[in-house]
């Protein structure tokens, strides 16, 4: 009893309620100059056999602000669209990725999530990294984007392409109701918000997944973290052995992959490439979403974080399993070895 008094005694204590520093890999070029990288795409485009790799160095190597006002300078010079061109001149993963790195990180994510809806079945693993990671600022950004660029409303089409409690969860995320980090940590919600995760799971019969839904999707980050620690005074379970125990399919992966990115986002993109490597032929696909939708956001992040725990840098593990072209454009958006 001493040691809850004592815990709900310490009502005011401040913690971050600072967003993330950007930590990219890809930043802006100084010195420069549109119209000179337009001409030498163009050019690259026009060589007989395609110059892949002055496309790499020029996209790969600038902000996403610079490739914009590239596209503008070739198609004032060009008079045809650089995605459209791109497009024709590439193909396979290059083909992918330089397109991925033509839009902006939002609308980047916006058209992967698109693509993880359309069309016959759903890729249940797309939507989950997509929305089980991205912040509230993220996630805001990504609904403008794909209203503006689908006329389409994406809690509508998520609603028409999930069901049950995994679709409610993804909802509840999309509808970004999370709180803002507070300068105060409320012991006592911390603590209620421990138990009831308690009581709705590993306590009873059943699972009450609208509680953990609610809570998961509600909650700041910072107060969640301090809720799972708390949680293993309840539980004889941490909350990952818990979500385990309680639910299975997309709504176990769900709740697993948003613990790991409360407790550490780049860790868990980290983790992400390292596992789309591991197999022979790599995961293309995953290793492109994450590395174009990253490198101007908290891609240094994740490769001390790769570094740390698999052992190996990220550009060492990406010149292994990857060849070619598109090899050489992914190391370029990596940024360097560790």
């Amino acid at each position: 009893m001493a040691m809850v008094s004592e815990f709900l005694g310490q009502l005011t204590l401040a913690y971050g309620g600072e967003p993330e520093p950007r930590c990219p890999t890809v930043v802006p070029v100084k010195d420069f100059d549109p119209t000179h990288d337009a001409a030498r795409i163009d050019a690259a485009i026009k060589t007989k056999g395609v110059d892949e790799q002055t496309i790499i160095d020029i996209l790969t190597r600038r902000s996403c602000q610079q490739r914009r006002e590239i596209a503008f300078e070739y198609e004032r010079m060009a008079k045809k669209d650089l995605s459209s061109a791109l497009k024709g001149a590439l193909s396979g993963s290059l083909e992918a990725l330089m397109l991925g790195l033509m839009k902006s990180t939002a609308q980047f994510d916006a058209s992967e999530l698109r693509a993880s809806m359309k069309g016959l079945g759903t890729d249940e693993e797309v939507l989950i990294e997509m929305l089980c990671s991205r912040s509230e600022e993220e996630l805001m950004e990504i609904k403008k984007e794909y209203r503006e660029m689908f006329k389409k409303e994406v809690e509508k089409d998520i609603a028409g392409d999930t069901s049950g409690n995994f679709a409610k969860l993804l909802l509840a995320l999309v509808q970004t109701r999370r709180d803002e980090p507070s300068n105060v940590v409320d012991y006592q919600k911390i603590d209620e918000d421990a138990r009831s995760l308690y009581e709705a799971g590993v306590k009873r019969k059943g699972t009450d997944v609208t509680t953990w839904i609610s809570i998961m999707s509600q909650r700041s980050v910072p107060h969640l973290q301090k809720v799972f620690e708390r949680y293993k005074s309840y539980s004889p379970y941490d909350i990952k052995e818990s979500i385990k125990k309680e639910v299975k399919g997309d709504l176990e992966k769900s709740f697993l992959t948003l613990v790991e990115c409360f407790e550490n986002r780049q860790l868990y993109f980290a983790n992400r490439l390292n596992d789309a490597m591991k197999s022979k032929g790599a995961k293309e696909k995953v290793l492109t979403r994450i590395m174009v939708s990253r490198c101007e956001v908290d891609l240094m992040k994740i490769r001390t974080e790769f570094k740390k725990h698999h052992r190996r840098s990220l550009y060492q593990t990406i010149a292994e399993h990857t060849k070619g072209d598109y090899q050489k454009a992914l190391l370029s958006l990596c940024g360097g070895d560790d």
